[in-house]
């Protein structure tokens, strides 16, 4: 028999990485624009997700979508518990993606303004999400299906620290897609940020890393049972060999070679979450069979996500396939 429900969750949770790895670094240019103040090197920043950023958000609204139709549950338990931080990550794309637009027809006068808007709504669209993230690591109560905590429950240090991580996670993804996309002094100048940044992402990932088995006794006991422990030893290695590649990389003038490590980064921070939590959509205690929608609503909208998904992808590789290589100082798609 076919599990829908594994089917689906496999899908929510390919749409978010898929969002986080493209939406990131995007963002990560807003995060970095306090750190160059050369207008015309902003111009080019901006440019080099210009063709390409409003698409990156289509992954959030197919997770968004999957989330709410495959698991209704996990969706309103979500929703409740994260009301604020999520409502505050929208208020961020928002700004985000309004300053994107007008900066570039904003007169000089006006262009300061929406430099800082840019730079304002990625900070808080980042922040929020790492707050979610260390949110859903902490649990909720539910009871009868229903969140029953406070909603200020994100509201602590573990959820803080985790959007204070998620920054600069962001950030390093954004200062590596820019050393690979840009030349001459810009490439000189992301470069040279992205070394503190690899170290204090470090830094953040060893401080979670003992903060989160030291807080859940199940998490604990996940990572520290044998055989698991075998099984997650090679993680940390990686963590430490795709840092070292990084900064490697960088030493001997690369370019693709940092932004492809730090993809890798990203994705074992995404699988250490996968493998802290699994198989609860809801911790400590709703796995993703008792959160899901009935196998006869999830197999309707399979139907309608087996040929969207495959558009997506298609289009997405396109538009990149288009738009690949370096941008130049007197390109723009505004």
């Amino acid at each position: 028999m076919i599990d829908f429900t594994f089917i689906w969750f496999a899908i929510i949770v390919f749409a978010t990485l898929m969002y986080i790895v493209m939406d990131g670094f995007d963002l990560g240019i807003g995060l970095l624009f306090p750190f160059n103040k050369n207008p015309v090197e902003r111009d080019m920043m901006v440019n080099t997700v210009a063709p390409v950023w409003d698409g990156n958000e289509t992954w959030l609204v197919l997770g968004g979508a999957g989330l709410f139709g495959a698991f209704p549950l996990a969706y309103s338990v979500l929703l409740d518990a994260l009301t604020i931080p999520l409502t505050a990550m929208l208020v961020g794309l928002i700004f985000r993606g309004v300053a994107f637009e007008f900066r570039f027809k904003a007169t000089e006068q006006h262009r300061p303004f929406w430099d800082k808007a840019f730079v304002a709504g990625s900070l808080i669209a980042t922040f929020s999400q790492g707050i979610a993230v260390g949110a859903i690591l902490n649990g909720f109560e539910v009871t009868n299906r229903t969140f029953t905590g406070s909603p200020l429950g994100w509201l602590a240090p573990f959820p803080l620290f985790c959007g204070f991580g998620l920054v600069i996670a962001y950030a390093l993804l954004g200062c590596t897609w820019l050393i690979m996309k840009t030349e001459h002094n810009l490439h000189r100048t992301m470069s040279s940020l992205a070394k503190p940044l690899v170290v204090a992402l470090l830094i953040v990932v060893g401080i979670i890393s003992i903060w989160t088995p030291v807080q859940h006794a199940a998490i604990a006991q996940r990572w520290f049972s044998l055989p698991n422990l075998y099984y997650f030893l090679p993680v940390p290695v990686l963590v430490l060999a795709c840092s070292y590649g990084i900064l490697r990389s960088i030493s001997r003038n690369g370019h693709y070679a940092p932004f492809i490590l730090t993809l890798a980064l990203i994705f074992l921070g995404f699988s250490g979450l996968g493998i802290s939590i699994w198989p609860n959509i809801i911790p400590p205690s709703i796995s993703i069979w008792q959160a899901a929608a009935p196998a006869s609503s999830q197999a309707f909208m399979l139907v309608g996500a087996l040929l969207i998904i495959p558009i997506i992808l298609g289009y997405t590789s396109w538009s990149y396939y288009v738009f690949r290589g370096k941008i130049k100082a007197e390109e723009g798609y505004h």
